[in-house]
């Protein structure tokens, strides 16, 4: 059973022991792209379903809303399970649930069941759920405390590659087949007709098919491998000073006002990556149809990519509260400039909003957790609990575009950014031991 009992410092050790470390950061950065291409598939998978199953924008972003409800669900459960059966029977664990989630998509493309759609993102979600809450802290512990948002920002650029390629890869393999309306479906000789069902379903099932495979196979590998033992420490990385043990992970300030920012970033990204195709279509921003505006998708996540890459050199200069404050109030203005704006303007500005998210999600997980020691696995829970806001907020920006149009619903995005900045200016401090 591996321990989260509270040392001094985390990362100390034998250069035998900083090898190891290298090995599991690399190990570990293959979950990081792997569960961030199956996130940004749904980017993919929303418009398609939309239009295969005549949905409006409330309806269609119910992909999102039963996606991220599992780590609301699932999120504080896996803590306490990690904290029992360990980070690396945890990983293993959450690779086979995710891979199980994949291979629902093959009867709910069969079937053409939305329910049955619904159902498999919630179980693959499950699945990435329990390797968050395993990963994300393993990272930031695998080292000095002083640069684990660095490290952690460092794993999550090979996550925005994911996130990168999926978007490119979807549009080729899941949006080529040309998605027919109602009454084109109702008008199609019998023989067409499924002939279209066949390949319609077909493109879903295929790429979930080939996912989870690869998800068997990486749990395989990790079933394997050695890990290296660590716990977590217990003094803030800002001040050096030893941290308070309230007896419990919410008794910690910078914890819960963390997992209110990881609420809100995560809804905002989510929520912009789930309308961007959308968007992007719209006639007075670019007109694009489904296919290639999903190909530009790739811009979003990719400035992600390479902002952490960045963001991890950075920080290890730069405060990383300050740093997540500066790109707060970037996507912020960002998303004030594409609501005032059309054509290029507006499309390229809230592309752009990615490359500003990159350190935002590492940096609020890091600053969260920070000096948690025994709680660390609760802690990580929670935060992960709190991606439930890619569930909440793109309903919520859902309803406000059928309400009043997609171009204004971008003000409830617009307002997470401001609040993150303010956890980076005051909200992440802890409260210290006198």
């Amino acid at each position: 059973m591996a321990s989260l009992a509270p040392v001094q410092t985390a990362g100390a050790g034998t250069s035998g022991q900083q090898g190891n470390y290298t090995f599991a950061l690399t190990a570990l950065t293959s979950l990081f792209f792997m569960w961030g291409f199956i996130t940004c598939l749904n980017d993919i998978l929303i418009p398609h379903l939309k239009a295969v199953f005549t949905l409006n924008y409330t309806q269609s972003m119910l992909i999102q809303f039963c996606f991220f409800a599992a780590y609301f669900i699932m999120s504080l459960p896996s803590g306490s399970l990690i904290e029992r059966i360990g980070y690396k029977k945890g990983i293993c664990l959450g690779l086979v649930t995710a891979g199980i989630g994949c291979l629902i998509f093959y009867p709910a493309a069969a079937m053409r069941s939305y329910p049955v759609f619904l159902t498999a993102f919630f179980v693959l979600a499950s699945g990435i759920t329990l390797l968050q809450v395993a990963a994300n802290p393993y990272v930031t512990i695998l080292g000095t405390p002083q640069t684990a948002s660095s490290r952690l920002n460092l794993t999550q650029a090979f996550n925005s590659l994911g996130t990168t390629i999926a978007p490119y890869l979807g549009s080729i393999f899941i949006l080529a087949v040309a998605v027919k309306s109602s009454s084109e479906i109702a008008q199609l000789p019998a023989a067409d007709l499924l002939a279209y069902q066949t390949a319609e379903a077909a493109s879903v099932q295929t790429p979930y098919v080939l996912l989870a495979v690869a998800l068997f196979v990486i749990a395989a590998i990790f079933a394997v491998i050695k890990l290296p033992e660590i716990e977590a420490g217990t003094t803030d990385p800002e001040s050096g000073k030893q941290e308070y043990d309230p007896g419990t992970a919410w008794g910690y300030r910078h914890l819960k006002l963390g997992v209110l920012g990881i609420f809100l970033y995560v809804g905002a990204e989510v929520a912009i990556g789930s309308f961007l195709v959308n968007y992007l279509g719209q006639p007075y921003v670019a007109g694009l149809p489904e296919s290639e505006a999903a190909k530009f998708v790739s811009f979003y996540w990719g400035g992600a990519m390479v902002g952490r890459f960045l963001g991890s050199g950075l920080q290890r200069r730069f405060n990383p509260g300050k740093l997540l404050a500066v790109c707060a109030f970037g996507a912020a203005a960002l998303v004030a400039v594409t609501m005032l704006t059309t054509g290029a303007t507006a499309m390229w500005s809230v592309l752009l909003v990615g490359l500003f998210n990159s350190i935002m999600f590492p940096t609020i997980f890091s600053l969260g957790i920070a000096g948690l020691g025994k709680h660390t696995g609760k802690g990580s829970g929670a935060l992960c609990m709190a991606i439930v806001g890619g569930a909440i907020i793109p309903v919520a920006q859902g309803m406000l575009a059928d309400a009043a149009g997609i171009q204004r619903a971008f003000i409830l995005p617009l307002l997470c950014y401001l609040y993150i900045a303010y956890y980076g200016i005051s909200g992440h401090k802890p409260r210290l031991a006198e």
